[in-house]
């Protein structure tokens, strides 16, 4: 059983007297009206034909309406149309795919054809919603077949692969915008990372796709950008990296905070002189238990945060000399890594807590890097570097959606901005060197 098409027009769309519209939203007790009625009558909320998808389409299809009229100058009915000129010449029948299935609405057309509805586009198949949710599903780490599913299970439509692709294919022009993007020209610190993607190139192997995440001076997380690779990279693809951020805007960099890349300390240096190379630390740690075996991983932590929490160089190589002796037998390795990365390790050391922490213990781009992982791993593999670089970018895209993430960081940072503007005085603010 239905509910008849008057009961659902003056709901959706109403007197203005009785519509319950404020500017809050809508009416509560409008809605409650319009749900009971839909309930006596037999009609399902959701679903094919249910209240819903009726609502969106006399929603939609009185937006059109609005929007001949305006086109038009009249209103329907009025006796200006009988007067010559152009006018209304009925209407045609056009299946659109929104966030509560399909929906078949009537499209009003004018006589000479020059009226172009903006609400629903000639030739629009799709409103804005649904293609929404297709990119939030594609940054979730969904194929084109698993969000064809998706969306046919959950809202009944049938959305082909090819389409879903067309949509996903739109955020590379996007995404070459986003890359090419002016930036701040003061970063207190930039931490530059790599995931290890699956490309299929004749064979599937395992690729670097490069991140570089700044804090801005406001204590805010920025992306600013992202660089397939090889895995040979070496100074001059880093130069090249640095230079392109160097021509967006990026004049100065307080801290860079990388893990092992070669030629990229010697690539920063080139290109902003002052800057501070700074090993991070969470990785090296990382680094060190690959060479140690399960049960010796909490002991290995707990003999070397004495090392990374020293309150000078000094105290951290005596430290480490500590370390080196108890562990140095048993993982020669480890004691070698830390040893190869100690030029680039103890910077940090020289700075107030505050700037030890966000560098230290707070590895601030794992959050970040978890976000794609999970993206990366749910696709298993792409076709071409395109394929995986679009993936990559849609994760980086879909990163804190309601905000709190954002206050949560300026939050956290605070301090530790404080600290870098007294440490590097004047450089946080350019022109006041």
């Amino acid at each position: 059983m239905k509910m008849t098409t008057d009961a659902v027009d003056t709901a959706a769309v109403g007197k203005k007297k009785n519509s319950g519209l404020t500017p809050e939203g809508v009416d509560a007790e409008l809605v409650g009206r319009l749900v009971e009625q839909a309930r006596a009558a037999g009609l399902q909320l959701t679903g094919e034909g249910g209240l819903l998808q009726q609502l969106t389409k006399r929603v939609i299809e009185a937006a059109l309406d609005g929007e001949i009229t305006d086109h038009l100058g009249y209103d329907k009915h009025d006796p200006a149309g009988k007067t010559g000129g152009n006018s209304r010449n009925g209407s045609r029948a056009k299946t659109v795919l929104t966030d509560v299935g399909p929906v078949e609405i009537t499209v009003p057309r004018d006589r000479d054809g020059s009226f172009e509805p903006q609400i629903v586009r000639k030739r629009q198949r799709r409103l804005a919603g649904v293609e929404d949710m297709v990119l939030s599903l594609s940054a979730k780490g969904l194929t084109t077949g698993e969000i064809s599913a998706h969306l046919a299970e959950v809202y009944g439509a049938e959305v082909s692969r090819q389409t879903i692709s067309t949509i996903t294919d739109k955020v590379v022009d996007g995404m070459s915008e986003w890359q090419n993007r002016p930036l701040d020209a003061v970063y207190p610190v930039v931490f530059l990372d790599a995931i290890n993607v699956k490309i299929r190139d004749g064979k599937v192997a395992n690729r670097p796709v490069y991140v570089a995440m700044a804090v801005t001076v406001d204590g805010t997380r920025d992306i600013l950008g992202l660089w397939a690779g090889d895995g040979g990279e070496g100074a001059k693809f880093w130069y090249t990296v640095c230079t392109e951020l160097k021509n967006r805007g990026v004049t100065d960099v307080l801290m860079a905070v990388c893990d092992g890349l070669t030629g990229l300390p010697d690539a920063i240096n080139q290109v902003w002189p002052q800057t501070v190379v700074q090993t991070c630390v969470v990785h090296l740690l990382r680094n060190s238990f690959r060479y140690a075996a399960r049960q010796d991983w909490d002991p290995i932590a707990k003999a070397l945060k004495p090392v990374y929490t020293a309150p000078t160089e000094a105290a951290a190589g005596d430290r480490f000399l500590e370390f080196a002796e108890a562990w140095g037998r048993k993982y020669p390795a480890i004691v070698r890594l830390w040893e190869n990365a100690w030029a680039e390790f103890v910077p940090f050391l020289a700075y107030d807590p505050e700037i030890r922490k966000v560098i230290c213990s707070t590895n601030a781009i794992e959050s970040v890097n978890a976000r794609i992982r999970r993206a990366v791993r749910a696709r298993g593999h792409f076709p071409n570097e395109q394929a995986a670089l679009k993936c990559v970018y849609l994760a980086v895209m879909s990163l804190d959606p309601t905000g709190t993430g954002r206050k949560r960081w300026i939050t956290r940072w605070k301090a530790a901005l404080n600290a870098f503007a007294l440490t590097f005085e004047g450089r946080l603010t350019p022109g006041t060197k």
